[in-house]
């Protein structure tokens, strides 16, 4: 019967052995013997009637067909995976999905998810946080918080704020005498916490966008820290080693709390939002409407506190 799907038992392993190119390492996470997680993929290829690896020495490839159905095999275990945890969890506690970009989860949204905790101690909150954009009912998520242009919001998206960027470094560097920073230009004098983007997908996070804006469109920096992700360069500029461009509201409160100082108090505002998307589903669970609504609440928090003491800006300027 060629229209038969391979048995479901059979998945966990290759995908395992399909993300972690290791029949070693995929039996250690399924705990079970390397021959067990062998004898599952020689069963799987044998139903598909495909060849799923090339077995070198010391070493484990996909083929074109393993590239074909890992990522068919990784989306549906991860829905079921989602679907059985709700079940799991119906009657005792509740669980809600996020998804959301990596900056945003660790520079706004965990050290601010403990209040929605006390809040709602029956609720237990999982976050994905990717950089991908997800689709929230085939994956199985209930909410997503996306950095995107208005049109992309999709018409359930609500919006939470904007974003500026603007330079950023700890207050040891900013007392160095031996290396003003009081204008931009004196960044010639200063290392650049530069963010490593080969595609050009965040120009808005370039220096080279900055200090056009700036006027100094040709400055030459002391030097240069590139770092693959965003996440990294902030503990960076807190450490004093350089001067970042931070992105407000994501780092407000480490300008409250002295962590980080913006020595030119100038902004650029970017053309992109943060947005708040529930699922098809999500308002039907009171959960997901309540964690909806906190952080909303908690967005409205944010812009107070910033309306308090508001960073002058460049006149706007599209950046994306």
């Amino acid at each position: 019967m060629s229209d038969r799907l391979p048995s479901l038992d059979l998945l966990p392993g290759f995908e395992a052995a399909a993300r972690l190119l290791s029949f070693t390492l995929a039996a250690a996470e399924l705990h079970l013997t390397q021959s067990a997680v062998s004898r599952q993929i020689k069963a799987l290829e044998d139903q598909l009637g495909v060849a799923l690896f090339r077995r070198h020495h010391r070493a484990l490839e996909l083929t074109d067909a393993g590239h074909l159905l890992y990522p068919a095999a990784a989306q549906v275990l991860s829905t079921l995976r989602a679907a059985t945890d709700r079940l799991r969890a119906a009657g005792r506690r509740r669980l809600l999905s996020v998804t959301t970009t990596n900056s945003f989860a660790s520079l706004w949204l965990i050290p601010r998810l403990a209040r929605f905790a006390d809040a709602h101690p029956e609720v237990d909150v999982r976050i994905a946080a990717a950089m991908r954009i997800q689709d929230l009912d085939r994956e199985g998520i209930d909410v997503a918080i996306r950095y995107c242009p208005a049109e992309l919001a999709t018409p359930r998206g609500v919006r939470l704020f904007g974003e500026s960027v603007v330079p950023v470094c700890s207050p040891g560097l900013l007392r160095d005498r031996k290396r003003p920073l009081a204008q931009p230009a004196d960044l010639r004098h200063h290392v650049l916490l530069r963010l490593q983007d080969d595609e050009a997908r965040t120009p808005w996070l370039n220096w080279a966008s900055w200090l056009e804006v700036a006027g100094v469109p040709d400055l030459r920096p002391a030097g240069n820290l590139t770092l693959a992700t965003y996440e990294p360069i902030v503990p960076a500029a807190i450490a004093g080693h350089g001067v970042a461009l931070g992105r407000v509201p994501l780092i407000r409160e480490l300008l409250a709390d002295g962590s980080l100082v913006a020595p030119f108090d100038r902004a650029v505002q970017t053309t992109r939002a943060y947005y708040v998307l529930p699922s098809e589903t999500a308002l039907e669970r009171p959960e997901a409407v309540d964690f909806i609504a906190w952080v909303r609440a908690e967005a409205k928090r944010a812009g107070r506190a910033g309306r308090a003491r508001p960073p002058r800006r460049d006149a706007p300027r599209s950046t994306s």
